[in-house]
């Protein structure tokens, strides 16, 4: 049997703070596991938790009590960073660099060899559309394009592992909506991806799983559909629908013992009309359409 991608067992981090050292427990006892090649959403409000998790599985905390492991290696480890390609919520990178400088210069720190650093660089930067923007430098791009190259640097190694803390933080929708895109093709590519947003709506339509935390406690886990589904309620989709029928249809459904509850137009989501009323198109070129100029 396969180990997970995450696992995470009784975890436990208390803080001490003030003069005091008043106890501070801001992960209580979580357990979770996240199966290999999917797309999992980490969700909560502010100060639930989840930064300090997503710390202790990066290695970056130690935990009071409990455990994580990556692919089945203790997080602790720095074997276990092999696996694992990260983007923080508010990442840095040197401004002087071209996007394909600061690639490659990640793809050296990270231990890939010399003679692979060129085609592993120029791979990510067409799987993230920034080839044609590569040639820029970083303190010219657009925070979608910032975030874009920030995914290039975090998978240049060929984690199996990817996790990204609040990728389309700061986004406009047509740059988060190619993330997204992004998000899909990573696991596509057979990449576990786990995913930290406040953006409960992309999350539902990108995650196959999620977890949600509340004052450091897991409260919820589970498959998308299977949460969100309401068990007494179906959907059905009528083409050409004639109103006079309404009567007809809500007669049949109280014979069986069933009530129509609304009707109503369906409605495309305000994100898709957006996104089918302005320029797309330059996000596939690997620029934004509303870039800074070259300085």
């Amino acid at each position: 049997m396969s180990e997970p991608a995450i696992r995470i067992k009784n975890l436990t981090k208390d803080f001490r703070i003030g003069v005091r050292g008043v106890k501070l427990r801001a992960v209580d006892n979580v357990s979770l596991e996240i199966g290999d090649n999917q797309i999992f959403g980490l969700l909560g409000p502010n100060g639930c938790g989840k930064s300090t998790t997503m710390k202790i599985l990066l290695g970056l905390l130690e935990p009071t009590k409990g455990e994580c492991s990556i692919y089945g290696i203790n997080s602790h480890s720095v074997k276990s960073r092999l696996n694992v390609g990260f983007l923080p919520e508010a990442p840095y990178f040197y401004k002087f660099l071209s996007g394909r400088e600061l690639v490659r210069f990640y793809a050296r720190v990270c231990g890939v060899p010399k003679s692979e650093i060129s085609d592993r660089t120029e791979d990510v930067l067409t799987l993230v559309s920034m080839q044609n923007a590569a040639h820029r430098r970083v303190g010219t791009y657009s925070k979608g394009m910032l975030q874009r190259i920030g995914i290039a640097q975090a998978v240049v190694h060929d984690p199996k592992l990817i996790v990204l803390d609040e990728p389309t933080a700061g986004v406009d929708p047509i740059g988060s909506h190619a993330i997204a895109e992004l998000i899909i093709a990573l696991k596509e590519r057979g990449k576990t991806v786990m995913l930290c947003s406040h953006l409960l709506a992309q999350v539902e339509g990108l995650c196959d799983r999620v977890a949600i935390m509340s004052r450091g406690k897991l409260v919820l886990e589970g498959g998308v559909d299977e949460l969100l589904e309401k068990e007494d309620q179906r959907s059905l989709i009528i083409r050409d629908f004639n109103p006079q029928a309404q009567a007809e249809i809500e007669a049949v459904l109280a014979k069986y013992g069933s009530k129509l509850d609304k009707v109503e137009a369906p409605r495309i989501s305000l994100d898709r009309l957006f996104l089918e009323n302005t320029d797309g198109a330059a996000i596939g070129s690997g620029q934004d359409v509303n870039d800074k100029e070259d300085a």
